[in-house]
Parts: structure tokens; sequence; C-alpha cells
């Protein structure tokens, strides 16, 4: 039963425990170990994944206990009552260490609960712990962390993304079957892809940031990650809403994802745009091949896909790198060795405090960013830098606008090409956000992405692609998410079959390892194609 229960979506598992098939500590017990064993080889292991920061057993177990007892009284808490799950080391935990991947923080422990933290334990999450990051979430390899490169379940040679590239090894591996994630410029959607699990990066102002430790703060979100679209919509539905901590929160409830999580979205009719600038020169052709299958999926489900320009694109990453690391420059500059965190012994004076605490406590990828950040913020430079950018960011969102008032989503590729080797662009900070491309986009103009697997590429590494819709259509984006898994499966491994809603029916597992094809086809339950 262990094994099986590591394959199961969120969806099934909580379905087991509500059916008193399984318990919560029962089922915690098993991703538990799970992640202690990974935990506990060698740093050296190549096997090795280092999807967490830490692993709190004791406190894991005592929560599951805790909602047991609930669950057995009859309370009616969340579809994930009682589910494990992994929780982004940038999201704050009251007791829990958060470190943001960095040694700056190393020390830190929350004295409060970020707003979805909250949320998500009022729904009866039990938190098995922190997962590994790029240092404060700049990066997008996870080669940036403090504690040690996570590697890709896939290819341990090769990394998981970033910055969420613990929470999405995490779920890949089988140690959680959900997690949370940030994403700034594909920090949800890019590991996603490279772990070949589902991701969303959710409308910006839809979910709280209150508790949030900010990179920058007008391109930040979090979201959700997990084996399915339907666990991300549930999870989506847990974490959104209103928060009056958070002046960026926008909407009036949380969303409303039912029909959604039911498979009741017909993709029938729908327009959906291909952007043919994104098909240019620098995208991978197995890459290519994969995303050109999946839209010929979405037409075989009754779906309009047609290829359109997309101006201005071209401009999206040098934009990013100026407003984001600008932001940054600004965030980061509250860690200076007085307030909390890391304190240098080596400072004689107050001055050389702030100096050499900053110098040692950040990292080669932070520092370079706040360098970048401060320049483009400097007298001289402002009105040719960063002004310039917020010009240009808003051209961007013309652009975007103008589709979506013709096309009900965009589908595009998340990343250039699949995982590279870890080490092989860590020495090269142009090639590594180049590779956002695709993801920064939809951040800029605050607009919400699902990111799911479409296909296996190079050396049978997994392939993704991104559903783009306009403001706040998240739930109908995961609804035609989930209608596309529901017909041509999730990409990855699963050991149930389930109803639209999330009750097993089976038990059946798709061909390990193997998945969607060029032609936007998975291999079927039975053996076949579907």
């Amino acid at each position: 039963m262990n094994d099986d229960l590591r394959k199961l979506s969120a969806l099934d598992i909580g379905n087991l425990i509500r059916g008193r098939e399984v318990s919560s500590p029962e089922a915690t017990r098993v991703f538990l170990d799970a992640a202690l064993a990974d935990a506990a080889k060698d740093a050296s292991d190549e096997t090795k994944i280092n999807a967490f920061v830490s692993i709190d057993e004791e406190g894991a177990m005592r929560r599951a206990a805790e909602i047991q007892r609930l669950i057995d009284a009859g309370e009616g808490l969340s579809p994930f009552a009682g589910v494990p799950m992994a929780m982004k080391d940038l999201i704050c935990m009251k007791g829990s260490a958060t470190t943001a991947g960095s040694k700056m923080l190393e020390n830190f422990r929350s004295p409060y609960d970020a707003t979805v933290t909250e949320k998500l334990l009022g729904a009866g999450a039990v938190v098995i712990g922190k997962t590994n990051m790029d240092e404060f979430a700049m990066g997008s390899s996870n080669e940036t962390s403090y504690y040690g490169v996570c590697r890709n379940p896939a290819d341990t040679s090769r990394v998981p993304g970033g910055s969420s590239g613990g929470s999405a090894a995490a779920v890949a591996a089988g140690f959680a079957p959900y997690a949370t994630g940030s994403d700034t410029g594909g920090s949800i959607r890019q590991p996603c892809s490279f772990c070949g699990v589902t991701g969303v990066k959710p409308t910006y102002g839809s979910v709280s940031r209150y508790g949030l430790m900010a990179f920058a703060s007008s391109l930040d979100q979090i979201g959700p990650m997990a084996r399915t679209a339907r666990d991300c919509a549930v999870a989506l539905s847990l974490m959104s809403g209103p928060d009056a901590r958070d002046s960026t929160s926008v909407i009036d409830a949380p969303f409303d994802v039912c029909k959604a999580i039911r498979g009741e979205h017909d993709i029938k009719g729908m327009k959906i745009g291909l952007p043919r600038n994104y098909f240019a020169e620098g995208l991978a052709e197995d890459v290519a091949l994969a995303v050109r299958g999946a839209a010929a999926s979405f037409e075989k489900l009754g779906a309009e896909v047609e290829e359109f320009d997309l101006p201005l694109i071209e401009y999206a990453v040098p934009v990013y790198l100026i407003v984001a690391c600008a932001e940054a420059s600004s965030n980061l500059s509250r860690y200076d060795g007085v307030k909390y965190g890391y304190r240098s012994p080596n400072a004689s004076d107050i001055h050389g405090e702030y100096y050499v605490t900053r110098s040692e406590g950040f990292g080669t990828e932070v520092k370079r960013r706040i360098m970048l950040g401060s320049f483009v913020l400097s007298s001289g430079h402002f009105d040719a830098y960063y002004k310039k950018a917020l010009r240009v960011r808003g051209l961007i969102k013309d652009e975007f606008d103008k589709a979506f008032d013709k096309y009900d989503f965009i589908l595009s590729p998340v990343c250039p090409k699949v995982a590279f080797h870890i080490g092989a662009q860590v020495d090269d900070p142009l090639a590594m956000y180049l590779g956002d491309i695709y993801t920064v986009s939809v951040n800029l103009i605050g607009a919400p992405s699902v990111a799911l697997p479409c296909g296996t590429g190079e050396g049978g590494m997994p392939v993704g692609m991104q559903l783009i819709g306009p403001g706040f259509s998240d739930p109908l984006l995961l609804g035609a998410a989930i209608r596309y898994q529901d017909e041509y499966g999730t990409g990855t491994e699963t050991a149930s079959v389930t109803k639209g809603d999330g009750t097993i029916l089976s038990h059946e597992k798709t061909e390990d390892g193997e998945g969607q094809k060029g032609d936007g086809s998975f291999p079927s339950r039975e053996g076949g194609r579907s």
C-alpha cells in the first residue's frame, strides 16, 4: 500500500482518509518515511533529491493525529483534510524555520503564520516540511540555495528548476502529494515543466502575499503544485480569497472551482491562441513538437487553435529583470544584521556590520540582483532604465489584452528546452535569465497561468506547456487543464483512475516513465493510445 499511496493524487488520499480506508497518521507516515530516507543520504550521493530544507517529523505526526480526531468526530474540513503536504521555505509558518534558502535567515523562526498557511491549516493540511529553493527565490535551477542543489527526480544529474524546485521535486518524487510554491517570473511553472508535474501561477491579488518573504512585490504570487490540475484547483480554492492584511488583495471570495473539479468545463468552441513568435529561434525542437502536439489535442477536444503574433515579447526579459531587481534591492535592504537574521561577527563598527553582514550573508546571485536593482534606481539612471521599463511593461500588457479580446486562452511552451544538467548554466546568468522568456510576461501583466506536462523530450525528460488567460480566469484555465488531463493523462505515473468528483474507480497504473507523445497523446491505462 505504501508505494501505491505515494502515487495517488491528493484528492484520492483525502477520499481514502474520509472513507476510513487509511488514516491521516498512516498516510503522513508513508510520505515522511520517503522524505526522511532521502534526507538521510550523504550529500555526495547523486541519487539524493534534497527536496527539503527541514522536515518536522514530530510536528507532522502530532498534527495528523489531531486532524484524524476531527475527521472521526465528523468535522467537515476540506477534501484535503489530513493529507500531507510540503511548504516552500519562503512562506512563514509559526515556530518553524523559514530560511528562504539563505544563510541570511539560517536560524530564523517565524513568529506568525502567513495567510496561506492559516488557510491551509484551517482546511486540515498536514505540513511535513519546508522545501528547498533558490536563495530568496532568485534563480531558475535551485543551484543558488544555501542548502545545496536540489535534483530532478526524473534524472538526478539535472536541475529541477527554480526557484520552487524543492516543491516540484517533492511532488514528483512522491515525498508529498501537493505543495506550495511562489512565482515571480516562472518559479512555479518552470519547475513543474522540468519535473513533469502541474502548477498554477494565480492572478495577481487573488492569493494573499502576507507572510510571503518578498522578492519583487508587484510580481510575486503564491500558488499550488501537485500531480494533477484537479488537485491544484482544490488547493487554489483553499488558498485564494480576500485578506485585509495584504493591500494587493483584490478578490471578494475564494475562487469557485467546483465545475472545474467535476470536469464540467467544455473546451468545445474555445479559441486558443498559439503565439507564432514563441516558436522562433531559441526553442528546442523537442519542446516545440510536444507543445504543438498539445495544441492538436485541444483541437481534438473541440477547441479552435490559431497562430498569431504577440509583439514586444522580446522585451519581456529585460523589463522583468529591471523591475524585479529594483524591487528586490528595496525589499532585501531589511537584512542588515541589525533587525534579525545573520549578523557577522567580523564587523568592527556599525557601517562595517552592514557591509560585512550583507557580503557574508548573501550569495552571488542575490548580490548580483541587488547591485543591478540599485543601479537602475540610482540618480541619473532611474529615468533611463526603471521608468522606461514600467512604460514598456504597460505596453506588453496592452498587447496581451488585445490577444485576450480574440482568444479565450494562450497556449505556449513554459521553457525553451528540457531540464539542463547541474552546473551547465550556473556560471552563465544571461543563459539562465533567457530561460524565463516564456514565463516572465505573465507576471508582468498579473495574469493567471497553468503549467502542465505535455510530453517528453531529450533524454526522456518532461516537457511542459502553459495555458495563459486574462485576469481572474483561473477556474476556467483549470477547467481546461482538467479536461485535457482527463482525456490524455497527467504525464506522470499514477496509481488511480478517478471520476470527475475525485472518487477512486480503480488502482490501475499507467505505463511507468512514458509521457505524452508528439501527437499530444499518452499511453492509455489499457495499454493502447488515448
